[in-house]
């Protein structure tokens, strides 16, 4: 078996995991395991390198390029030229390769209490790990450990896939040149995103998806309007099966079952986005008496501890809420129980908002109405169009609105779902509103709003509930 070398503490993944080590911890004796993916090195985790941190670095290149779109409802002409996709590209990842890399560095010299391994963890017992370091294998343990080691990206059985070139979000930002099509499969929020980055930067984008509907959890209302609107700007094709996929040339071809019966479709680029998994499956978590879920999730109890004794888990492998504000939120609390064992806490997911970059941008917190119904929660509604305030009419937005779930005899809200300009933005009071307990009449007329501003959108919906 050879030495073991033997921790306070393990954290195993270096997204929110790496936030975990303040100057508390400075007497500790602490190991972080990273695994690094492919040619770049992915400290820092998903959302920094390949997620939430470039994405919206391109999205908001991408509504910049949309611009001309949005002049000619106002009389305003205007051309996009030119997309020069290296620039854009290189000044993304220059400054996000080099917060990794420094990110790296800080932990690796300027923390002797902390020793960084960079390879893949698996357990062999209870709190002991085997490390695959360039330099061959190394047995770990520790008194403690944290599991924080997120997810990648799903690739659906699809004959052929194996034999073409393909993306995942993993590695489409970094594409060599734009390429004049590309097919994207998958109607998730990634999907999404990717679709508005690459059709706004001049991209020929076709969406396959096997429902009927884009981003089917959101609120039915929001996700038929999202459908409504993609298929003007994409060409997509729901309620498709994948049959199989071939090298076409320099890209592929997609055979597709479909309500007409056989088609196919031709692409340079194939970028898929049909979900994320845990990466749970890695860690071998059978021999550390780790419980997961059906679905690979490792199962935490309200603390965020596992079943296993002195194991904890945060983030995408253990989270339904694949976000980085819960990761971070998750992170904090495993941080309080590691330094206060004796008076733990525990993590707050009751109204836990997310937001879709895509064009139009969505918003949603609490529950949808198809929730409220499935559950039989009493409920009132009310729908404020963009298309009815001051600024709505000053940006003639004829397709966005909120839509407003609350308790009709308490006024408390149980959801919030905004599709439109701005959305992550102008949902904020009412997350807010909800976390502290403020009912729609005290929250709508007991403050200002500024006129004529985006919020009063939220301001108009409040006042749209019929309360008892």
């Amino acid at each position: 078996m050879g030495h073991v070398r033997h921790f306070d503490l393990i954290i195993i993944g270096t997204g929110s995991g790496n936030a975990i080590l303040d100057e508390r911890f400075a007497d500790w004796d602490v190991a972080v395991v990273e695994k690094g993916v492919g040619s770049h090195a992915s400290y820092g985790g998903t959302c920094l390198n390949v997620g939430c941190i470039p994405t919206k670095m391109f999205v908001h290149t991408a509504d910049v390029a949309n611009a001309p779109v949005s002049g000619e409802r106002l009389g305003v002409e205007l051309r996009l030229d030119e997309v020069r996709w290296p620039e854009i590209r290189d000044r993304v990842f220059g400054r996000i390769d080099t917060i990794a890399e420094s990110g790296k560095r800080f932990r690796r010299d300027e923390n002797p209490n902390v020793t960084l391994y960079e390879g893949l963890a698996r357990f062999t017992a209870p709190r002991e790990l085997s490390v695959e370091t360039a330099g061959g294998p190394t047995t770990i343990s520790a008194d403690r450990v944290v599991l924080a080691a997120g997810g990648r990206p799903v690739i659906p059985e699809i004959p052929g896939i194996e034999d073409v070139e393909y993306h995942t979000s993993d590695s489409v930002m970094r594409l060599e040149r734009l390429p004049e099509h590309m097919i994207i499969l998958g109607t998730g929020f990634i999907g999404a995103e990717f679709a508005h980055i690459f059709s706004a930067l001049g991209v020929r984008v076709t969406m396959i998806g096997r429902s009927g509907r884009v981003l089917r959890n959101e609120d039915t209302d929001v996700s038929e309007r999202f459908t409504e609107l993609a298929a003007r700007q994409w060409d997509l094709r729901l309620n498709r099966r994948e049959t199989g996929v071939e090298r076409a040339g320099s890209g592929v071809r997609l055979h597709l079952d479909g309500p007409e019966g056989a088609e196919s479709v031709e692409g340079q680029t194939l970028l898929v986005a049909t979900g994320r998994r845990p990466n749970s499956d890695l860690l071998d978590t059978i021999a550390a008496g780790i419980e997961t879920a059906e679905n690979g999730k490792i199962k935490v109890d309200s603390t965020q501890r596992t079943s296993a004794e002195g194991v904890w888990a945060l983030g995408d492998i253990s989270s339904d809420h694949e976000l980085k504000h819960v990761a971070n939120h998750e992170e904090r609390v495993v941080q309080h129980n590691l330094l206060h064992p004796e008076e733990p806490v525990e993590s707050d997911h009751r109204f836990v908002p997310h937001a879709v970059f895509s064009a139009p941008q969505i918003a949603s917190v609490g529950l949808t109405e198809q929730q409220a119904v499935e559950r039989g929660v009493r409920y009132v509604t009310a729908t404020q169009d963009y298309g009815g305030i001051a600024y709505g009419w000053a940006m003639e937005d004829t397709t966005g609105f909120a839509k407003l779930l609350a308790d009709p005899s308490t006024g408390k809200l149980l959801g919030a779902h905004i599709i439109g300009p701005q959305a992550p933005t102008v949902i904020q009071p009412l997350i807010q509103a909800m976390e502290f307990g403020i009912d729609a009449r005290s929250m709508a007329r007991g403050q200002y709003w500024i006129h004529p501003a985006m919020p009063e959108l939220v301001e108009n919906a409040l006042l749209g509930l019929p309360l008892d």
